[in-house]
């Protein structure tokens, strides 16, 4: 569930890098990753590094202005204050998977503190 929660979330965050270009540019993108690079959007999540080759093929120096959009649209639905940091050293695809890791990580923490929490009520108290 947390997985599809992230993928859902990146989507939204490229969606909105893209729509800044304009709606029917946004769909023209779409078209051609899926055309010519064999990537319908939905798929982006799991071919990360092949959509951040096409974004790069498609845009030359401008994929890096269209990927600064993409994370900070993700960070802001991830609502990230993590240990992720910004760094000129992690690609897009990189910073994605670290973002994937580190959401599904406080999602394990935050269930496993939730179960804790609901236990402990069960418990009676001496």
């Amino acid at each position: 569930m947390a997985k599809r929660d992230f993928e859902k979330l990146l989507l939204e965050a490229v969606d909105e890098g893209l729509s800044s270009l304009g709606q029917s540019s946004m769909l023209a993108i779409y078209f051609h990753l899926e055309k010519d690079f064999n990537v319908k959007k939905q798929e982006i999540p799991s071919k990360i590094e092949v959509f951040e080759d096409a974004i790069e093929k498609l845009f030359g120096l401008g994929s890096n202005f269209l990927e600064v959009l993409f994370i900070n649209h993700l960070r802001e639905k991830i609502d990230e204050v993590s240990v992720l940091r910004e760094s000129s050293d992690l690609s897009f695809a990189e910073y994605v998977k670290a973002a994937r890791r580190d959401f599904l990580d406080k999602r394990r923490a935050g269930k496993t503190t939730r179960e804790l929490l609901q236990c402990d009520q069960m418990m009676p108290k001496c």
